[in-house]
């Protein structure tokens, strides 16, 4: 895990690599299976593609998401990257402005793929800005400890994503 920023205006990220014992190809159908991701992870719950959309830049989906802290709700991303085996990647929100980037990058090594999800925080505004409005002595707390939640969760899915692949 690497992460980097301490507030929110840094734009901070974070991200989590693992190696799975399967080809690019092959791991591709489940980093690009937003459903099944989300059906393994700890926050967001279910994934809608839109507009008869899947994974191609342009296609937008909804994910509705749950945390203790911050409740329940839905946001809108957009696909802004999407190369076969390579790359897939979302803009939540705006995608001129996003409130997060999220961007999963497959590499062969090995024999297998080491896969690496990546997250970054902004620049747009997003529900940890609204925390950060209500505490603004307490932002570099916030980010760090949301920062760590998406460190776990970002484990969480890429031992799913890995599971999957090598069991196929």
């Amino acid at each position: 895990m690497e992460w980097t920023g301490a507030r929110y205006a840094d734009c901070p990220t974070v991200e989590v690599t693992t190696w799975i014992d399967a080809p690019p190809d092959d791991v591709w159908p489940a980093v690009v299976d937003l459903p099944a991701l989300a059906a393994s992870s700890p926050e967001l719950q279910t994934v809608e593609w839109l507009d008869g959309g899947g994974p191609a830049v342009g296609s937008r989906f909804v994910g509705h998401s749950r945390h203790d802290a911050m409740g329940e709700w839905s946001v809108t991303s957009h696909v802004v990257e999407c190369e076969r085996p390579s790359v897939f990647a979302w803009a939540v929100h705006d995608p001129q402005e996003p409130a997060a980037t999220w961007r999963f990058t497959l590499r062969p090594v090995d024999g297998g793929t080491r896969l690496t999800e990546w997250v970054r925080l902004g620049p747009g505004r997003s529900g940890l800005s609204q925390a950060i409005d209500r505490m603004p002595d307490k932002e570099q707390k916030i980010v760090f400890v949301r920062m760590r939640e998406f460190e776990r969760n970002m484990t969480a899915t890429l031992a799913a994503i890995k599971q999957r692949a090598e069991a196929a």
